[in-house]
């Protein structure tokens, strides 16, 4: 098991131009000890909070982490405030938890299944937070039937 490394940041506003959100600045000392750009992913706990985060690379060099407001209000902190973060390396940086109606359809469907494992670990996140996004059970099973006769198909996760 990697160690964890410890450290003191503040909470800054940024993130990409079309998506304003909360980040926290790596300092290039844990990036450095973190694995440096080889590392992608990360866990470990924000102010005792846990998380696996993605290392997104700063323009002009080095790293930072992207916080969601949900993340932000669990842990009582705003813009402004610094925060303790304690991180190590993602052992396993594909790794994807799949909502259990998710996990229903994908099973019920290997060509889906075979599709689903072909994509990258962020896209399968991504389709992964798509169906469990959803409020409603209804909702969430009916995205993941959309979503996994697309993938059986071959065809696009998002596109019809």
């Amino acid at each position: 098991m990697e160690p964890t490394h410890t450290f003191q940041a503040q909470l800054e506003p940024g993130g990409p131009s079309f998506m304003p959100t909360q980040i926290v600045v790596v300092p290039p000392l844990m990036l450095e000890a973190l694995g440096g750009k080889a590392t992608k992913r990360v866990t470990g706990t924000v102010n005792g909070h846990a998380v696996r985060l993605a290392l997104l690379p700063l323009p002009g060099g080095g790293r930072y982490l992207m916080l969601s407001k949900d993340l932000c209000r669990a842990a009582g902190i705003q813009l402004g405030q610094h925060l303790t973060l304690s991180l190590a390396p993602d052992p396993q940086p594909d790794y994807v938890e799949l909502p259990a109606e998710l996990a229903e359809a994908l099973e019920a469907w290997p060509e889906a299944e075979a599709s689903f494992a072909r994509h990258s670990g962020s896209m399968r996140r991504a389709m992964a937070r798509h169906v469990a996004s959803a409020k409603q059970a209804e909702t969430r099973a009916r995205r993941a039937v959309e979503l996994t006769e697309r993938l059986a198909l071959n065809g696009h996760p998002f596109r019809k």
